[in-house]
């Protein structure tokens, strides 16, 4: 079983990463909308303050400008909440960034249930779906810190926008931070020939404990952490249902639009075989902490389980 050395923020890793290539880059500025420390980028602005913007409550400002800075040369990162990253600004992003091919990174903090006691109204849950429609852009969910430094290293390498997601509470440190990362190919963490388990974000830790599980009663998944849901590792799924012949996607988002819908998308084309999904089923959340809502939602570890006993009676 794959072992968690620690327990650390994603955000907190992002803030730390942006640091790094400040130093590296001289390229690289970020601009928050008025929440600097909740998205960690308050160390930035204190290191490299003429290259920092404070928007304030202006989302629409903060990605115009940023592509504004694009224009000029810069590296642009944005930060905010998840809701108001994607969804507050949303047109804004598709005619300014994508359509332009603007090189700006928006990144977005508090996505999913995982954040929790916020409620509903901050629960974004549609971003990834916002962001995989449009035409020219990235999109990055990493599943622990390291892989969000990396991420956030690999986002400023790439030539045109980039959505990365990341999360508000601490979550178990479990990947290599050796382990190359590169944007459109995923990263086979347990090999199995029963099922296959992708899942992106949170639920990748979810989809190993998941896995424990099943070996004990004697099932081997094969678990993929689906990192980037665009440009999707098309080639991993269709090996994956071809060697498997069923797949299980997990997602800290809404049941539609999201990885699971991506993931459906290549296997009914190229491969097919029973997929079922774990992911939000059509409805907005609620206060709570991160496991409870796991479980109530019914993204957890268990419903993983539940999931992949459901797709092997599905086998062929």
């Amino acid at each position: 079983m794959i072992q968690a050395a620690e327990q650390k923020a994603t955000r907190v890793a992002f803030g730390e990463a942006l640091v790094e290539l400040g130093r590296k880059n001289p390229n690289v500025v970020a601009l928050c909308a008025d929440l600097t420390e909740s998205v960690n980028m308050h160390k930035f602005a204190k290191e490299f303050p003429d290259r920092f913007v404070h928007a304030g409550v202006a989302e629409h400002n903060m990605i115009g400008m940023a592509a504004g800075l694009s224009i000029t040369g810069k590296i642009p990162f944005t930060g905010t909440f998840a809701v108001f990253a994607t969804g507050r600004v949303y047109d804004t992003i598709r005619q300014s960034i994508a359509y332009s091919r603007m090189n700006v990174k928006i990144c977005a903090s508090h996505a999913g249930l995982t954040l929790g006691e916020d409620g509903a109204t901050h629960q974004m849950l549609e971003d990834i779906g916002l962001m995989r429609g449009l035409p020219n852009m990235t999109v990055i969910v990493p599943c622990d810190a390291n892989e969000t430094r990396k991420a956030t290293f690999a986002i400023a390498e790439l030539k045109g926008p980039a959505y990365l997601r990341f999360s508000r509470p601490a979550l178990p440190v479990f990947t290599d931070p050796a382990t190359p990362f590169v944007l459109g190919k995923s990263d086979t963490l347990l090999q199995g020939n029963d099922v296959t388990i992708i899942a992106c974000g949170v639920m990748v830790w979810q989809a190993l404990q998941a896995a424990d599980e099943l070996a004990q009663a004697g099932i081997k998944a094969r678990v993929i952490n689906m990192h980037t849901i665009k440009p999707l590792d098309r080639e991993a799924i269709i090996t994956a249902a071809r060697e498997t012949g069923a797949i299980v996607t997990a997602e800290e988002h809404q049941i539609n639009n999201g990885l699971g819908d991506a993931v459906a998308q290549v296997v009914v084309r190229n491969a097919p075989v029973p997929v079922e999904m774990v992911a939000v089923n059509d409805v907005f959340g609620e206060s709570g902490t991160p496991n409870e809502l796991l479980q109530k939602y019914h993204i957890h570890k268990n419903d993983i389980v539940a999931s992949v006993q459901k797709v092997m009676k599905r086998k062929r």
